[in-house]
């Protein structure tokens, strides 16, 4: 099944000049970043709800200073993330990974606010470092994921409660003795989604969670939920959250990835080159193998910026050798001649942080623009030696 993009459009980018940055580039617009945040804090406030960003989504850390302003802090999928969080981003520090490493555990425990384990057997056998943790001063809670075993994604590949996932203990397996030691619940559920799976879950969950919610400080919903969408019932999703924490006494916790990045960043390229076989096939520097992975691995179309409603259509792919490194057909009014500059829409979330230099193929450098006011910003560029220092 192939997902639909969710972009809404060019927005400020419809007026970008688009031969200001190299090419490839990534260019994030660091207003439309800041709505996003600005909307997520008010679902915070107002929900009475801590927002963190999912640094697996979007973990541009230049923007890190901005999004102390907003949200209460960052969650991490591993040691690496959490250094970053803590080197550049303010706030509180939660870590979630499916499995951890015995000799990465100390400092996950030392930098992190909340360290969540993905079963209760992962959780015993850590027992003796999570002790010696506290036991050298270190403050931390500890998290249990629960696999709530209700499908809710359109793709199973994305889907956490998918048959057989690696994601959550099942919670029909759940017993009293599993909670020993455990401060909170997270649950991880959506991709790309509204308000109505999210409440579909919770409406199916909370009975099988009677008794014990009670004992939680805390709940973390996870990730997916797609608030700054502009569909998205922000208004019941503060109502739902507001009353999950009066009637169970619990802090309630949301981890938005692609919300704080949603509609923020186009992919700058360049076509590079242009012919017929069997129908109009343009190249270009941007690949979809190593610059935008989730365009196979979805598979999903990206919105073209300017894609026109009728003339020719030209299949456009990367500069790899892979015969799959194909990112779409699209309608141009004639075929693009080498030199034409495009852009892809919405690629600021899960696109940067999955890039890859597979074939020695460049990676895009990386921009900031400010649609309010123009200033724009080259954020880093990549070489050779980027590439070279990766291999051995």
């Amino acid at each position: 099944m192939t997902m639909e993009t969710q972009a809404a459009g060019p927005g400020a980018f419809a007026r970008f000049d688009l031969s200001r940055v190299p090419s490839p580039c990534f260019v994030v617009d660091e207003a439309a970043v800041r709505r996003n945040l600005a909307v997520l804090k008010d679902v915070g406030d107002r929900g009475g709800a801590r927002v963190l960003l999912a640094l697996k989504a979007f973990s541009m850390w230049a923007l890190a200073d901005l999004v102390g302003c907003y949200l209460d802090g960052v969650c991490a999928s591993g040691l690496w993330e959490a250094r970053l969080a803590r080197e550049h981003y303010r706030g509180h520090l939660t870590t979630y990974s499916p499995a951890y490493r015995l000799d990465d555990l100390p400092e996950i425990l030392r930098l992190s606010d909340t360290v969540i384990f993905n079963s209760p057997a992962q959780l015993e056998r850590f027992g003796a470092a999570i002790a010696k943790a506290r036991a050298q001063g270190e403050i931390f809670d500890v998290g249990l994921r629960l696999n709530p075993e209700q499908s809710e994604c359109e793709v199973a590949k994305y889907d956490p409660c998918q048959a057989g996932s690696r994601l959550g203990f099942p919670v029909s397996q759940l017993r009293p003795e599993h909670l020993k030691g455990v401060d909170g619940l997270h649950i991880h559920v959506l991709c790309e989604q509204g308000f109505d799976p999210l409440q579909r879950i919770w409406e199916r969950l909370e009975p099988k969670l009677e008794g014990v919610l009670g004992q939680m400080k805390w709940l973390n919903l996870g990730g997916g939920h797609h608030i700054t969408r502009a569909d998205y019932r922000r208004e019941d999703l503060i109502a739902l959250l507001r009353q999950i924490a009066a009637r169970h006494g619990l802090e309630v916790y949301l981890e938005p990835g692609e919300a704080i990045a949603l509609d923020a960043g186009v992919l700058v390229g360049e076509i590079l080159d242009a012919f017929d076989n069997a129908m109009p096939v343009a190249i270009t520097d941007i690949s979809a193998t190593c610059h935008m992975p989730d365009v196979i691995e979805a598979p999903y179309r990206p919105a073209l910026l300017n894609e026109r409603d009728g003339g020719v259509t030209v299949r456009i792919g990367g500069p790899s050798c892979l015969a799959g490194d194909i990112i779409g057909d699209y309608i141009f009014e004639a075929v693009p001649a080498p030199g034409t500059r495009i852009a892809f829409l919405d690629q600021a979330h899960y696109t940067m942080v999955k890039t890859t230099t597979f074939n020695g193929v460049p990676l895009p450098a990386l921009a900031l623009w400010n649609s309010d006011t123009d200033a724009l910003k080259l954020v880093k560029q990549f070489h050779y030696e980027d590439f070279r220092n990766r291999l051995s």
